[in-house]
């Protein structure tokens, strides 16, 4: 009997738990582009952790995160019968000959230097969904804007650990990392969680411009220099305006302090490639939204969009709005 057939209970008739053998999910994956793939068992994650988060105020009121705060604690409120967490991850390390900001003009963290990660890695992502859904598995697949905890479940799924800064760290890959999850009732072998290795090492948190990390592996927004430069939509307050250095959208300096990226590979995804690392902030202010959208559609400086860019350019030159 093939796994799209039924089985007869004498009553009813009812489909098979989808037969998937974890190393080929994995190879798939792979062949998709994905520079790693991880396992974990599907539960009920405890509430301590996002709670904090949200308690402290560290998520600056996202209504999202909280709004589906059930779903992101309890996958089978996402797929019913949910037995597995699934997590693709593909580097954008930076490599050899990728253009690096110019000094004087306006930075780009390195995330937003390519093309829109979402679309880039949703694709694939959606695609090995697909080739679940064939073999008969009910599967949510999501890129960064559902309701999954991608980082904790990458942990549990073995693919690294969460640093002090928040970011999910891999041991050969660093934590230039892009995360994708997929939910399933196919019941797959988990990989063993992984281990923590940032040890002693808290390089992140004093290397942090805005004081944003104030415990070990918490990020607090209202504080954090991404979340005022590519979420947040109101003036960004003066004392955070005075520590923005150049950074135009986003920031990596937690990142570029962390000694697990010093040997990180090159990404092999051309479309999360550097492209452009800065704009001169004369071009930014000129900018009318036509431009902006012919210049910038497909990458995710639209997510801040020509107004945000404006606005944090005229932050950085001490001028409020």
């Amino acid at each position: 009997m093939s796994v799209l057939e039924k089985i007869d209970t004498g009553d009813t008739m009812v489909a098979p738990k989808a037969r998937i053998m974890s190393p080929a999910l994995k190879a798939r994956a792979r062949e998709l582009g994905f520079d790693l793939c991880g396992i974990a068992r599907a539960r009920k994650l405890d509430p301590a952790r996002l709670d904090r988060w949200i308690s402290r105020g560290w998520d600056a009121g996202l209504s999202y995160v909280r709004d589906r705060r059930e779903e992101r604690l309890d996958p089978s409120k996402l797929v019913k019968g949910a037995s597995s967490v699934i997590v693709v991850a593909a580097s954008y390390a930076p490599g050899p000959g990728d253009p690096e900001p110019i000094t004087g003009q306006l930075a780009i963290a390195r995330y937003a230097r390519g093309r829109d990660y979402h679309n880039v890695i949703l694709k694939p992502a959606r695609k090995l969904a697909a080739w679940m859904r064939g073999l008969g598995a009910q599967v949510y697949c999501e890129v960064d804007t559902g309701a999954v905890l991608e980082k904790t479940w990458a942990q549990e799924a073995g693919i690294g650990w969460i640093g002090k800064n928040g970011c999910l760290i891999n041991e050969r890959l660093g934590s230039w990392l892009l995360l994708g999850a997929l939910v399933t009732d196919a019941a797959l072998e988990p990989d063993a969680p992984h281990p923590d290795r940032c040890g002693d090492c808290a390089l992140c948190i004093p290397a942090c411009p805005t004081d944003a990390i104030p415990e070990p592996r918490y990020v607090d927004a209202t504080k954090c220099i991404a979340y005022h430069t590519i979420e947040h939509r109101d003036p960004i307050p003066e004392e955070l305006a005075a520590r923005l250095g150049n950074r135009l959208f986003g920031c990596d300096a937690c990142q570029d302090v962390c000694p697990w990226n010093r040997r990180a590979p090159p990404a092999t995804l051309v479309q999360l490639r550097a492209r452009t690392a800065s704009l001169a902030a004369e071009d930014v202010l000129s900018l009318t939204h036509d431009e902006a959208r012919r210049r910038f559609e497909g990458t995710p400086l639209m997510r801040a969009g020509r107004d945000g860019l404006v606005r944090t350019t005229l932050a950085i030159r001490g001028i409020r709005t």
